[in-house]
């Protein structure tokens, strides 16, 4: 499997980096299978740090960190999916989080309006998910282990 990393410097020897930024999956490598997804957080990033300029590096995944690793794997934007992003955006102590390996959709523009007013509680779990349901959001593979990347190749980087 390819996987796509967006950034404004190129990444051969990823790294899990302790951030202040409270992201969908917590702390780790994220990476996308979506090249255009990428190519926006190269842009994103480069314009947001002021320094650099877009790159996708660019990995390919051994398919047998499915059988080694500790997953989860959140096919869609459930409930489930929602709880734990929510969880980790307000900083919460996810105590159940050792896994090695997290993939599912990603938490775009379009959806962070929801996901922040349901953790505000201006919307119910059963409304935010209606809302949510229509949205075709693109997918993260978060690598929250050095153990998990030791399955990640680095391939080549596309400026």
């Amino acid at each position: 499997m390819i996987l796509y990393h967006g950034s404004n410097v190129e990444v051969k020897n990823p790294q899990i980096l302790i951030s202040k930024r409270l992201l969908d999956f917590g702390t780790g490598f994220y990476t996308t299978s979506d090249f255009e997804q990428a190519r926006k957080w190269a842009v994103r990033s480069a314009k947001i740090r002021e320094i650099g300029e877009p790159i996708v590096s660019v990995y390919e995944l051994d398919d047998s960190c499915f059988k080694s690793l500790k997953v989860l794997n959140f096919k869609s934007a459930d409930k489930d999916w929602l709880h734990y992003i929510c969880n980790h955006r307000k900083n919460q102590n996810v105590t159940d989080d050792d896994y090695d390996l997290v993939t599912g959709p990603v938490a775009n523009d379009q959806t962070f309006r929801t996901v922040n007013n349901f953790i505000d509680g201006y919307l119910t779990e059963e409304i935010a998910l209606q809302l949510l349901l229509p949205q075709k959001l693109k997918d993260q593979y978060t690598f929250k282990t050095e153990k998990a990347l030791n399955f990640l190749h680095f391939t080549e980087v596309i400026k």
